[in-house]
């Protein structure tokens, strides 16, 4: 356990408004930036504390960069798909973007084809190119990943030597020799080198990637039926799908026969339940807790000790009365005195009738799900009014089209 005054550094350096005067850009980007590390500090618990080495607002109205040690640090153990860097060299203040590299799947076999073409490919130019400066500019790199974004494997590239290329030839005259060289080099089996460089090959060449079978499937589905009908029909096709093994190439579009009834995506708590949660502990400063719930713009925030399991929960209410009795500004209140123990809670098999009833018998507006004593999602009046909402519309639409 790390003293309390430590642990809460990072926090601190973010709530307080320590905003660095870096040159990251328009200011759009600075905010963008900003929201990215109070969304990190809000949703990712410290394990790690920095020694305070720095008063990181004194550094800011002194005119330097400051170092935000406990940030960076609580930053190093966050892992997303594009993650913001913050560093200080030389007192200049500068930000990294990191991106990752390898797409989802849909399935375990296409995933493991993505890793070895990427890989292969790391390993093929490692011997073949010592500086890949001298045969790209940044600018072309920079249009590539854009035009790769945007348009996939119809994406047109430039390529070395300012050849154009378009993604799917580079992909199967280049890229892919140079990726199975790699691996062959780094003594891979080539039995499996074959198998899942082919899998990839064959969805390049046939142009069935995952986004494209979904936005396909999607736009085949009868015009007649709800956005929302279209989406579950696609998520269930892509399930029995993942099922059968075969790659994302060998899948057939999703039918409309395969839709489930819509009624089903309503019966129980867990099926519209939130899971991105924004927790607290009970050592926790309330500050920080009404802090996050201004950045997320929520209402309720579950309380769980170091084992996941929930202890209490922060309300709205429960801050106006505290604000409501008179705040000690010089005393350092934590969530454990405002929380309330042991809240009303309900699982994610149970039935959305009965949740309801329960929030409308205890007065209550919201409601932990637990499975197993541990925190799995939340359940509001809002979520309820919203699944409301789409059940009215979808009656509506079926008396309508009767």
């Amino acid at each position: 356990m790390f003293q309390h005054s430590v642990d809460t550094r990072a926090k601190h350096e973010m709530q307080r408004g320590a905003r660095p005067r870096v040159h990251f850009g328009d200011d759009w980007i600075k905010e963008s930036v900003v929201e990215i590390f109070k969304e990190d500090i809000a949703r990712f618990r410290i394990v790690l504390a920095a020694p305070e080495d720095e008063d990181s607002l004194a550094a800011v109205d002194a005119g330097r960069a400051p170092s935000l040690p406990a940030l960076r640090l609580h930053n190093g153990t966050v892992y997303r798909w594009n993650r913001a860097c913050y560093g200080v060299q030389n007192g200049i203040a500068h930000l990294r973007i990191e991106n990752r590299v390898l797409p989802a799947g849909p399935t375990v076999i296409d995933e493991v084809a993505n890793a070895a073409f990427f890989f292969g490919l790391m390993a093929g130019f490692a011997e073949r190119t010592r500086d890949i400066r001298d045969h790209l500019r940044f600018t072309h790199v920079k249009d590539n990943f854009l035009a790769a974004a945007r348009h996939g494997l119809k994406a047109q590239f430039t390529w070395f030597g300012g050849e154009e290329v378009t993604a799917r030839d580079l992909i199967l005259k280049s890229l892919l020799p140079i990726a199975r060289e790699g691996l062959q080099h780094a003594g891979l089996d080539m039995g499996d080198v074959d198998r899942y460089l082919g899998v990839l090959e064959a969805r390049v060449a046939s142009g069935q990637t995952g986004a494209a079978w979904s936005m396909a499937s999607f736009e085949a589905l009868e015009d007649g039926t709800s956005v929302e009908e279209r989406c579950r029909t696609l998520t269930s096709g892509m399930l029995s799908r993942q099922l059968t093994g075969k790659p994302i190439h060998e899948w057939s579009l999703v039918e409309s026969d395969e839709a489930t009834d819509w009624r089903e995506g309503f019966r129980s708590v867990g099926q519209f339940m939130k899971t991105e949660l924004f927790t607290v502990r009970p050592n926790d400063l309330v500050d920080f807790a009404a802090a996050m719930m201004d950045w997320e713009h929520i209402r309720h925030v579950p309380v769980e000790d170091g084992e996941g399991s929930l202890v209490g929960l922060v309300s709205h209410r429960s801050l106006l009365r505290l604000i409501g009795r008179g705040m000690n500004k010089d005393k350092a209140i934590v969530v454990a005195e405002i929380m309330k123990r042991d809240p009303l809670t309900v699982t994610p098999e149970t039935p959305s009738l009965e949740a309801i009833r329960l929030m409308r018998d205890r007065g209550v507006g919201c409601l932990p799900v637990v499975d197993e004593g541990k925190l799995v999602g939340l359940v509001t009046a809002s979520d309820f009014l919203d699944a409301a909402v789409k059940v009215f519309e979808q009656q509506l639409r079926e008396v309508r089209d009767a």
